[in-house]
């Protein structure tokens, strides 16, 4: 390789590396995706939010990764407990919605904080949310409180925000708590209730604003709007974080899920995977190798048969096949019915008859035909053909 070969290739490979660096210390783009989830530290997870309910109460704040039904199903009702659902959509099957009303009927809490709300739940309460999509769906909003004490802690939300509010509410059990407004103060709704429910003092709390609750705008001078809006929480009740309803859910896709996450089925599955590994090592090679298969000869006798047959057809020596057709059924009669063939008496006839089961006057017909043909010298092809006919009706009905 000649000198300026070899600077090429080594600016190549300088150039190739170089692009290696920059791709890897490239700084990586900001993932704006909706989470809500207490794992995420990206601008729309609720990592900071998580973190800082610890002071909202003096147990353990507690989390469910399973669905409402499973988790509720069962619940024990001895201590009051505060459930929060925070996601852009809050969507509970039929089951998670009886077993909701059933942990707010025995004296609990829900805090729900989306931008759309389905369920038998919703229904029962008389909520619905929706936004204003002709109006100011994603402009600057800002968010207040009815009670006029909690002015200070009004925020206004310029950025990273959708304007949903409630377009259904039961007025005659639901409490307003808070509303949106716009900049110019021309439109306010109503974006934060309380409903009660059952009679125990449970309540559904209600709100329509889920961004409040982000890393972005509680690291931007809005903490203290979410920390007075879970303000209104029963402070004597546990925590219960809701893991489940998530945009930003982490879902293991692996077949084997269900099996990993039940421990016996967990080392069942280890040990057989391991006896499967040592049958391998010590059983692998003590197997004698396959064995390939060896096809049989063929037997192409009819093949050749029916080839020398289409060979004397094809020259028109009738005479030759209806002599070596007629040698060859007197031989199918000594060897099948044990019948001699030098002389064809009557007794013969009746004989093979019986034995073939075929009618006398069938196998006179045949051996007369065999005689009269014997007897010539010259045939034709309308003669080869009527032996042919005779002889397959007759060994037809062969036993």
């Amino acid at each position: 390789m000649d000198k300026r070969s070899k600077i090429a290739l080594y600016s190549i490979g300088a150039i190739i590396v170089l692009l290696m660096i920059a791709e890897v210390t490239k700084p990586k783009p900001l993932n704006w995706r909706n989470s809500y989830s207490a794992a995420d530290k990206i601008p729309l997870g609720c990592y900071v939010l998580y973190h800082e309910l610890e002071p909202f109460t003096s147990n353990p704040l507690k989390t469910s990764d399973k669905s409402l039904y499973e988790r509720l199903k069962d619940f024990n009702t001895s201590e009051n407990t505060t459930l929060i659902l925070i996601n852009d959509y809050i969507s509970i099957e039929d089951e998670g919605s009886e077993a909701l009303l059933n942990f707010v009927e025995n004296g609990n809490s829900v805090f729900i904080s989306t931008n759309y709300i389905y369920g038998t739940f919703a229904d029962s309460l008389n909520i619905e949310i929706d936004r204003d999509y002709d109006g100011f769906f994603k402009d600057p909003s800002k968010s207040i409180f009815t009670n006029k004490a909690l002015k200070n802690n009004e925020r206004l939300f310029d950025d990273v925000i959708e304007n949903s509010y409630f377009t259904s509410i039961d007025t005659t059990k639901a409490t307003v708590l808070g509303y949106m407004k716009d900049e110019e103060e021309l439109l306010k709704e109503v974006n934060f209730i309380k409903t009660p429910y059952g009679n125990n003092g449970g309540a559904f709390y209600v709100h329509s604003n889920p961004f409040a609750f982000t890393n972005y705008h509680l690291l931007n001078d809005k903490a203290d709007y979410a920390a007075t809006v879970l303000s209104y929480l029963p402070t004597e009740n546990n925590l219960l974080w809701d893991n489940y309803y998530k945009s930003g859910r982490k879902v293991i896709k692996s077949p084997l899920r269900f099996v990993l996450s039940n421990p016996a089925l967990k080392w069942t599955f280890y040990i057989s995977l391991l006896g499967l590994i040592v049958f391998v090592i010590f059983k692998g090679k003590r197997t004698q190798r396959i064995i390939p298969v060896v096809e049989p000869l063929k037997n192409s006798t009819v093949e050749f048969t029916q080839t020398i047959g289409d060979l004397y057809y094809q020259h028109g020596d009738y005479s030759n096949i209806i002599h070596k057709k007629i040698m060859y059924f007197l031989e199918f009669i000594r060897a099948s019915y044990y019948l001699e063939t030098n002389e064809f008496s009557e007794r013969f006839i009746q004989k093979l008859a019986v034995k073939s089961s075929n009618t006398v006057q069938d196998t006179k017909s045949l051996i007369d035909l065999i005689t009269y043909l014997k007897s010539k010298n010259n045939h034709t092809e309308k003669e080869l053909i009527s032996l042919n006919k005779q002889i397959e009706h007759f060994t037809k009905n062969n036993i």
